[in-house]
């Protein structure tokens, strides 16, 4: 059976890849959880366009990501407000989603908090830490900011 991924399926393929498939793998676990469509002529030249629309973005988002790096590289001020104990010891956690609104608040530019990556543990305490941001594939950027008590 022919598909044409909508969603990445491990070890068979990325979105947009047109892969043959078992009859029973397809109908039972792929085009019932909407991780393929069957692939027709139509679909095929519709998914051409798709992926050389995507190629075209890619080299400008490299571009975009360089940018965003600077931005991030020059951004100051950057402040994570926190319940905390009178020792700074953090009630609850700084989580991507907290640095992304601290960031666009500090007026850098908005971030995906799934790029984020906060090390599991790293931020225990009020203080300065720094997380890295994947903006692109080759591309990754810093962000600095600072724990406060709230």
């Amino acid at each position: 059976m022919k598909l044409i991924l909508t969603a990445a399926v491990e070890n068979l393929g990325e979105p947009g890849d047109i892969v043959e498939v078992k009859d029973g793998y397809g109908r039972n676990l792929l085009l019932p959880r909407g991780l393929a469509i069957p692939a027709t002529r139509g679909a095929e030249k519709q998914i051409a366009d798709i992926k050389r629309a995507q190629a075209d973005r890619q080299v400008r988002d490299l571009e975009h990501a360089k940018e965003l790096r600077d931005q991030l590289d020059q951004l100051t001020g950057v402040k994570v407000a926190v319940r905390t104990a009178e020792n700074g010891k953090l009630f609850g956690s700084v989580t991507p989603a907290d640095i992304a609104d601290a960031v666009k608040a500090a007026g850098g530019p908005s971030l995906d908090k799934r790029r984020i990556t906060v090390p599991k543990g790293l931020v225990k305490k009020t203080g300065g830490y720094q997380v890295k941001v994947a903006l692109h594939d080759d591309v990754e950027g810093k962000i600095n900011f600072e724990v406060v008590g709230a």
